[in-house]
């Protein structure tokens, strides 16, 4: 009898190891060098042959190859290329597991006006979701908040962390506005016009927000006693400390936007989605407003816009001079969220050259997500984050990686997906 209930327990902790994540890497004890890559910086610089050696987290040499420079454990990435970890913007990644399970969904909290909801504690990092994005080179995400008016706050995790303590990178960088459409549709199941006309709340509903940080403003600068929560959540927004993410659609609103946040001197804002900001480009560049495009793989908004005006938006806002980079809101945006390099090589089919379509998942989202001083590109003294592929990693056919490392970690690149697809694939060579 003994031995039947120690082979019982046995099974179940085998099987929860098969199920289980795997162990996050431990912090590097080596140094590594990456030796005859072709290195894609990031800022739209290429080094052929290059070597790059990173200690202790950081990187420490990055330019030519040069035996001399080498140390530690050699990587032989001749004929291949590195890149600086990929950074998602603008996804609930992390915030819920089965979309039709509502017990694992954890993006949207009950109410109207929460900026004091931090999405950060809410962040799984033993989500099996979130391990799928590491074989595609996404190793950083904004894990940004849904629903409501003000959704909440967002933070910037790494993607290999025991929780999400340790996955944060940067905690609460931006608050999280849905700005309201200047065209709504009527209720059809309540037999209302369904057909697209001006929202005549519109007006009314601008309002709401602009005195709802009026009052926050008042009750910061005074001394009561009383406390509330949402209106302190906002101290940060007003030093310029905090970030502030609208979601808006529609050239009206977006100048609306602009408009109302300067004349509440709040200045660090960023544009989320943004369509219709080809027609109010010159606009947004006078303001110097950052852009978070969704992503490109969408239909035109309205019959008449030109079918491909969805992928050619990244063109025509970098050309204005506007720092744009990508998100990934949307219909399965975690599962999604994957597929970002993909999203940005269709930017490039569409007239950026492929080194620009790079910079809109390194470098420009990390100007925009307040992290460039740690990633975002290879260049001595920031973080070791980066991969090595066996080729042209915005194309799905070529974006094969063999190495990853996050802080100078080198982490597995092993899901549930990869060891599906290797068993069913000597299934298929044995027959």
């Amino acid at each position: 009898m003994k031995n039947k209930f120690l082979l019982i327990v046995l099974s179940f902790l085998f099987i929860g190891n098969i199920n289980a994540q795997q162990t996050p890497a431990s912090k590097q004890t080596k140094d590594y060098s990456i030796v005859g890559a072709t290195a894609h910086i990031g800022n739209g610089k290429i080094i052929e042959n290059s070597l790059l050696v990173f200690s202790n987290g950081k990187l420490t040499y990055v330019g030519n190859n040069s035996t001399s420079a080498q140390k530690g454990e050699i990587i032989n990435a001749t004929g291949k290329h590195v890149y600086p970890g990929f950074i998602a913007a603008n996804t609930s990644l992390g915030l819920a597991e089965i979309d039709a399970v509502r017990a694992t969904r954890d993006f949207d909290e009950v109410g109207n006006f929460l900026p004091h909801i931090r999405s950060i504690i809410a962040y799984n990092a033993e989500s099996r979701v979130v391990s799928t994005m590491r074989p595609n080179g996404i190793l950083m995400a904004q894990v940004a908040p849904r629903g409501g008016t003000i959704s909440g706050t967002s933070s910037i995790v790494q993607l290999d962390a025991w929780n999400w303590e340790d996955a944060a990178i940067k905690f609460d960088d931006a608050i999280h506005i849905n700005w309201p459409s200047t065209f709504s549709r009527g209720r059809w199941w309540l037999g209302e016009d369904g057909s697209l006309k001006p929202n005549k709340n519109y007006a009314q509903a601008t309002e709401r927000i602009k005195n709802f940080f009026t009052k926050a403003k008042t009750y910061i600068s005074s001394n009561t006693d009383k406390k509330n929560l949402p209106y302190e959540a906002l101290k940060e927004v007003f030093t310029g400390k905090q970030k502030v993410f609208i979601h808006v659609n529609g050239e009206k609103a977006i100048v609306d936007v602009i408009n109302q946040f300067h004349d509440l001197n709040i200045k660090n804002i960023v544009l989320v989605k943004a369509h219709g900001a080809e027609k109010v480009a010159d606009f947004i560049k006078k303001h110097n407003v950052p852009v978070i495009l969704e992503r490109s793989h969408r239909l035109p908004d309205n019959e008449d816009q030109d079918y491909d005006l969805p992928y050619r938006m990244a063109k025509i806002l970098v050309n204005k001079g506007i720092l744009t980079g990508l998100g990934m809101e949307g219909g399965m945006e975690r599962m999604n969220t994957r597929n970002l390099p993909f999203y940005a090589g269709t930017y490039a089919a569409y007239g950026l050259s492929k080194e620009e379509a790079l910079q809109l998942i390194t470098i420009n989202n990390a100007k925009i997500l307040g992290i460039d001083a740690i990633a975002g590109t290879l260049e001595v003294g920031k973080d070791a984050t980066l991969f090595i592929s066996e080729g042209d990693a915005l194309d799905m056919r070529t974006n094969i990686i063999s190495d990853a490392f996050i802080q100078g970690r080198k982490i597995s690149l092993e899901t549930h997906q990869t060891k599906l697809w290797k068993r069913y694939s000597n299934k298929y060579k044995n027959q």
